[in-house]
């Protein structure tokens, strides 16, 4: 009896310590608030250093440590923390300025109560001093290191507070939260905007900046921003960016190219900015963007010499130059390409959700409409709400509230069609490109399946391509940047956290000046094997695998190997019925560590790996379905179940089985006979996989809020209602179909 009080005290003690006082009034009256953040964070301190809330990497926990010790007034400790938060970052490019703007305040902080002076004096004060000891490529970074978010800290902070109203406590959780968007809101609504007329008085030191807008000869009216280093006063190469998010990035991407000593220019697309024409994203630029090429190269302060740089729709703006190529363009570094009508607005033929909420940012407004586009409870609701509805997916920009023109557009183009293949390079396009390219992207890059498009059509049609590809463990993000340490929570190789930006203007140097060729590229094809340290140098994309291994959709109780072919046909049925919306997600549990969502798919498991294998290159191989109706999206993920037990995504693959064969021309499937859809475009990974992993195969049918719904009727997709969902889609997946692995061996 004695024993299980004394459980049930320890069970109380333990629930208490999670629990911290924090007074009703504090939520209303903004003096109490202020007087009792420094206390909760000085309690929330401990219990984040406690076993059952320490995070799981070092780099979350110093992370919150400092954050924490910030609100609670303790900038000598934080200023600590945050350097050794940065230390673990010591090999990577981002260290220099990682959470700058909370480091200035608190060294503000400490310098206010040292030398006896006001906040504003001692910040710039320490601004002057940071500035001066930092690498001159970061200083074009610094504006968007400082640009905090006042606006959604503050909304953060409220929300928060008003779940605690009636409340004389505060939970762990909770107060972390509280804390943190506290001191966001707290740094940077003190630091700006002093911190943006202080780096505005610097850019006036070290560059010349003009805005102008710049009428081209077929009659548009486009903004143009020019930067160049008041130190270089010759001619130089121009490095142009076309950037349609205007007012986001301008002056970023000028004075980047001034600070690696070229000139900067970046034009915004029609109807930004100042220009008054229609803004119809992707239409024009291959037209537009020769016209500014053609001004820029005349100007007194280039040489003649023009090169592009740019990511996503920055980097597609470089494929639509080279349609019509210019002279005085030499080359150009697409950095994760949007690969139009490939990837994206369609993926595979299939239109995501997402383009609405991407079309309403670049349109709403002249410049981007950030408070719209980073709503994501509202698209959310938006996407969930059509399907709930069941309504068509053309109904999309109507239930959103505001009705798009360039929407209904895109969706009058389901097939890879003339409207698509006139804004880039179209098949024998691409052999009259002879000039040296770059390419970036990355394994976890929503675009990589565009920017190696490019690519591969480059090199099919013009067997002298001068094209060079760079591919790593990058986010879409990470590959036109300076990549990151981590990605999806996991450190990547130390040899693969390279700059991309000095990749990249390493490059245009070996191109525009007559510089070095850039040391990683030592093949066509450079590709970074995760897990391994090292990088690999191949001649061509079929390179990157030695053999496949072909990964049969049978169940590994009725075979020794999923990798052996069945010897007889059989086929697992799934069924999959359009009508119920009900949201609530299946999941296949692979460990006590982790399970995996597997609402409208099949599992396939393998045997335990008895030795590494290195897995490199895209999925291929082919699915033999049957089914009731005439088309489907068909759906497949490749997981690694590590030996711990977690699980790690390999490669995924959507596609609109009508398409499969040919983007071009739909080709209806025959319901109820075996159809064979091939599997192109999947995602290309290269990862070593170790001894005692599992390979887990996902293979299902397309059904979410995030895309199109397929009703498999054959008519238009984007028409087609929950009233054509008719009888259930049922598939017959047989076990002679196989997702090929490519497989690396030295």
């Amino acid at each position: 009896m004695k024993f299980k009080i004394l459980l049930a005290l320890i069970f109380v003690n333990l629930m208490q310590a999670q629990k911290f006082q924090f007074p009703k009034t504090a939520v209303t009256d903004s003096l109490i608030l202020e007087k009792q953040m420094p206390e909760l964070a000085r309690q929330v301190i401990p219990q984040l250093q406690s076993e059952k809330n320490k995070p799981e990497n070092k780099v979350d926990l110093l992370d919150n440590l400092f954050r924490l010790q910030m609100v609670a007034q303790d900038y000598k400790n934080s200023l600590a923390s945050l350097s050794e938060n940065r230390n673990l970052f010591a090999d990577h490019h981002m260290g220099d300025y990682r959470y700058i703007g909370f480091e200035l305040y608190s060294m503000a902080k400490l310098a206010q109560k040292e030398s006896n002076i006001s906040f504003p004096n001692a910040f710039e004060k320490v601004f002057n001093q940071k500035y001066e000891s930092l690498p001159e490529k970061l200083i074009p970074r610094l504006p968007l290191a400082v640009d905090g978010n006042v606006r959604e800290s503050r909304k953060q902070m409220k929300e928060i507070l008003d779940a605690q109203k009636n409340k004389d406590s505060i939970d762990y959780k909770t107060a972390l939260s509280l804390c943190k968007s506290y001191l966001s809101y707290k740094t940077y609504s003190s630091i700006k905007p002093q911190v943006m007329q202080l780096l505005a008085s610097k850019d006036k030191e070290k560059f010349i900046i003009e805005t102008r807008d710049l009428k081209i000869k077929n009659g548009n009216t486009l903004t143009i921003t020019i930067v160049r280093k008041k130190e270089n006063t010759s001619p130089l190469p121009v490095i142009l960016t076309n950037n349609i998010y205007a007012g986001l990035f301008d002056e970023f991407f000028g004075k980047r190219a001034a600070t690696y000593n070229y000139v900067g220019a970046v034009v915004n697309t029609r109807g930004k900015r100042n220009s008054n024409n229609v803004n119809d994203p992707f239409e024009h630029e291959s037209e537009d963007i020769y016209e500014v090429i053609d001004w820029v190269s005349k100007q007194p302060w280039c040489n003649g010499k023009v090169g592009m740089i740019g990511g996503s729709y920055l980097g597609f703006s470089q494929w639509a130059a080279v349609k019509k190529l210019h002279p005085a363009l030499k080359t150009i570094v697409p950095q994760v390409a949007v690969g139009i009508g490939i990837d994206y607005p369609a993926q595979n033929n299939i239109f995501m959700s997402y383009m609405l909420q991407w079309i309403q940012y670049v349109t709403n407004n002249k410049l981007t409409d950030e408070v719209d586009f980073g709503n994501f409870a509202k698209w959310n609701l938006i996407n969930t709400e059509w399907y709930k509805s069941g309504k068509s997916f053309r109904a999309l920009d109507t239930i959103s509230g505001k009705t798009s023109k360039i929407f209904q557009r895109w969706l009058d183009h389901p097939a890879y069609d003339e409207y698509w293949q006139k804004m880039v390079p179209y098949k024998e396009d691409f052999s009259k490109i002879n000039i040296p390219i770059l390419t970036t992207t990355g394994y976890y890059d929503d675009d990589q399946i565009g920017a190696l498009y490019y690519f591969k059509q480059h090199h099919l049609y013009n067997k002298n391509a001068d094209h060079y590809l760079v591919i790593g463990p990058y986010n879409h993000g990470g590959a036109q940047s300076f990549g990151f340490t981590y990605v999806n929570g996991s450190p990547i190789d130390p040899v693969a956290r390279i700059s991309i930006d000095d990749l990249a203007f390493s490059w245009f140097d070996y191109i525009l000046k007559g510089g070095k060729k850039p040391e990683i590229l030592k093949d066509r094809i450079n590709f970074q094997v995760m897990n391994t340290n090292t990088w690999k140098h191949v001649a061509d994309l079929d390179k990157m695998h030695t053999s496949t291994l072909k990964f049969y959709l049978q169940d590994k109780k009725n075979t020794p190997s999923v990798f052996n072919k069945p010897e007889t046909q059989s086929f697992t049925k799934q069924i999959v019925d359009f009508k119920n919306r009900d949201l609530k997600d299946t999941y296949y549990k692979v460990s006590k560590k982790d399970s995996i969502k597997t609402t409208t798919s099949i599992v396939f498991e393998s045997e335990v790996l008895d030795k590494d294998m290195i897995i490199s290159g895209n999925l291929s191989g082919f699915f033999n379905v049957s089914i009731n109706k005439k088309d489907f999206d068909t759906d497949t993920y490749l997981y690694q179940i590590q030996p711990d037990g977690k699980s790690s995504l390999l490669s995924t693959h959507i596609v609109r089985a009508s398409y499969a064969k040919n983007n071009e021309v739909r080709q209806l499937l025959e319901p109820n006979k075996i159809e064979q859809i091939p599997i192109n475009n999947s995602y290309v990974m290269s990862r070593k996989i170790e001894k005692g992993s599992k390979l887990l195969l996902l293979v299902g049918v397309n059904k979410n809020p995030n895309w199109q719904i397929n009703y498999g009727t054959g008519k238009d997709v984007s028409d087609e209602t929950i009233k054509d969902s008719g009888e259930p889609l049922e598939v017959k997946w047989y076990n002679d179909s196989y997702v090929e692995i490519p497989v690396y061996k030295d």
